[in-house]
């Protein structure tokens, strides 16, 4: 997402998300001061930027459900928002500054230097949060197979052998799932995310 998407997703998100529940009149969480209100709405309005219109309607029909407060007449928390349009609209990767930075760190380096970043992007969509080193080792065994299998195909290319058409779609789909994590691994470094 450019600049200019950013900036019109975000106004989208101000107009089919925050001014509909302002109407409804949801006020600010009595737990914020007016300015902490206006960043968390600044905040909401652009890590919300890539939702679809439709989406975004649905989000408030459901935000406007679940008020808080003693009188049931305040904004939800950001964080509620968040889960909320992540179980409607998940963010798609290069869209999550999480798995941005972790493709820009070491660790992602590592995964797409040893081919097994395709299994840490399917970690970091499941879970949402950076791998320990305990997950990191799940993850390494995950994809063992698959490492192996690519490392064949590759040595079999080589000396000239034929694939089945079972093995180069299987490869064909690995290639473009490890150029798909090199993509993220770009933008989380043009982020300034490298390590």
């Amino acid at each position: 997402m450019d600049s200019t998407e950013q900036a019109d997703g975000e106004k989208k998100v101000k107009q089919l998300l925050i001014k509909p529940l302002e109407r409804r009149g949801l006020a600010k969480p009595s737990s914020l001061t007016k300015a902490q209100f206006e960043e968390m709405v600044q905040d909401l309005c652009a890590r919300l930027a890539y939702m679809t219109e439709a989406n975004l309607a649905a989000l408030e029909e459901h935000a406007a459900g679940h008020p808080t407060g003693k009188d049931k007449d305040r904004f939800p928390i950001a964080n509620r928002i968040l889960e909320w349009a992540a179980q409607i609209q998940p963010p798609g990767d290069d869209a999550s500054p999480l798995i941005r930075a972790v493709f820009a760190n070491q660790l992602g380096r590592d995964a797409l230097d040893s081919g097994w970043a395709p299994e840490l992007l399917f970690e970091l969509r499941q879970s949402r949060k950076w791998p320990g080193a305990w997950a990191v080792k799940g993850i390494k065994e995950r994809a063992h197979d698959a490492v192996r299998r690519m490392e064949d195909i590759e040595y079999r290319l080589t000396r000239g052998d034929e694939l089945t058409p079972t093995e180069s779609d299987w490869r064909a789909r690995r290639l473009s799932a490890i150029e798909k994590c090199r993509r993220i691994a770009q933008l989380g470094a043009q982020d300034g995310g490298k390590a």
